[in-house]
């Protein structure tokens, strides 16, 4: 029982040819591309006009050499959206479950930023190592904490949305068995516990989009602390 429960996680496959290369590659088939007409429909307005108030609050706290990192950090953002709203449905399934695939997305993204700050400051890279202040004793030791946590951010970055998305799958196939498993047997039993699972999956889907822009959050934090 319990492997069949984590078989949803499986990358699928068809003819012997992994399908998730078809899930990533879907989210931008669904999004409308602008036209050369003067006046947009209302679904391209309604895009522009999400993608341009995201785009300004994120690169608010930025200077200006940060906001070249406004069209990948967007992207990514409407990308993991679409992928964890896409895996909510019955039958798919949602790459972002895969630690893979999001360090894949964290790792390269931290490094640049790291990167961006050695090349640009690398004083006040280094000087994130060893607060101000410090007592000659302890500089050993909290440059060696200090790199620790450097080298931690991009684990937590992956880690963190692959383990939200994965608790809340599994919990939503948990409490669906439950309800057909009570439905002959607790009729009243299993309509609370159907309940349950309907305000659970409205979690999920704030959870979704919660934790994709949480991701392209923190990468901006450290973009923040490089530039």
């Amino acid at each position: 029982m319990m492997t069949s429960f984590f078989d949803q996680f499986a990358s699928p496959s068809y003819l012997g040819i992994p399908l998730i290369a078809i899930a990533i590659a879907l989210p931008w088939i669904l999004y409308p591309t602008p036209s050369s007409r003067w006046i947009n429909n209302r679904l391209i307005t309604l895009q522009g006009w999400f993608i341009n108030r995201f785009t300004n609050q994120l690169m608010m706290p930025l200077n200006v050499g940060g906001h070249k990192w406004a069209l990948l950090l967007a992207s990514l953002m409407i990308f993991l959206i679409t992928i964890n709203m896409l895996g909510l449905l019955p039958y798919t399934f949602t790459p972002t479950t895969q630690l893979s695939l999001n360090m894949g997305f964290a790792v390269p993204l931290w490094l640049a930023t790291v990167i961006i700050g050695m090349r640009n400051q690398p004083t006040v890279a280094l000087g994130h190592l060893l607060p101000e202040g410090t007592p000659i004793p302890l500089i050993p030791v909290l440059i060696i904490i200090e790199t620790i946590s450097l080298f931690i951010r991009p684990l937590a970055l992956g880690v963190r949305l692959t383990a939200n998305l994965t608790a809340g799958h599994l919990l939503i196939q948990l409490i669906a068995t439950a309800v057909f498993v009570l439905l002959p047997m607790m009729p009243t039993v299993a309509i609370l516990t159907a309940t349950v699972l309907f305000l659970l999956t409205l979690l999920e889907v704030a959870v979704a989009m919660i934790q994709a822009y949480v991701f392209v959050l923190l990468l901006s934090l450290y973009l923040q602390e490089n530039v």
